[in-house]
């Protein structure tokens, strides 16, 4: 039996104001993915997605920045491998933030689950436009072949996921499912987050 994750969806966004309107439709564990701010700007930005996170029980993870993650009491942050290199995990802990690690081999799983981490991340699962990526699509049954590795670990499934591929993931093992497009980029968010969320109900899950 594997932690939980505070829920099977996992959106992945780029704004604070994305945590209003995806948390008010019942998203309660999202990714905040800024690439294009810094300074006193970056901070405000993650501050008020916080704030609005509170407000909504929203659990937040917070992407690369682990200092601010620290500094404003986030509840995650989220790491690739790079970023391993120059985090202070030892603060990240002592601070009570948890931590999710991107994977896309063998090797990176290893390194990751050697420190402990609080999920684990596979990707991209299919081909996805929003990211060049070094490692090509991994495919449903690497998904089964991560869960039986990561032991109790939880596992994120992200990648190219649609609303149709969503319950793919969880049958495969995933305990989790981000998405950024299908979300961000859908005519109608809010009910995408309805609809993944009724999605999730009816996923036939792995036995235990």
């Amino acid at each position: 039996m594997t932690r939980r994750l505070p829920q099977e969806i996992y959106p992945v966004v780029d704004r604070a104001l994305w945590i209003d309107r995806l948390g008010g439709a019942g998203a309660r564990f999202i990714q905040l993915r800024v690439k294009d701010m810094n300074g006193d700007a970056l901070r405000e930005e993650i501050a008020t997605a916080l704030a609005s996170a509170r407000r909504l029980g929203v659990t937040l993870v917070v992407n690369d920045f682990w200092r601010i993650a620290i500094e404003t009491g986030a509840d995650y942050v989220h790491l690739g491998q790079e970023d391993l290199d120059t985090a202070d995990l030892g603060a990240l802990r002592a601070a009570g933030v948890r931590l999710g690690v991107s994977t896309h081999s063998h090797e990176e799983l290893s390194r990751a689950l050697a420190l402990r981490p609080d999920y684990v991340a596979l990707g991209p699962v299919w081909p996805t436009r929003l990211k060049k990526m070094a490692f090509g699509p991994q495919g449903v049954e690497r998904i089964g072949e991560w869960r039986k590795l990561a032991g109790d670990v939880p596992l994120v499934a992200i990648g190219g996921v649609t609303l149709a591929r969503m319950p793919e993931c969880l049958a495969a093992g995933a305990d989790s499912v981000a998405a950024v497009s299908d979300f961000v980029l859908a005519d109608d968010p809010e009910g995408q987050v309805q609809a993944w969320l009724q999605a999730a109900k009816g996923a036939q899950f792995p036995s235990a």
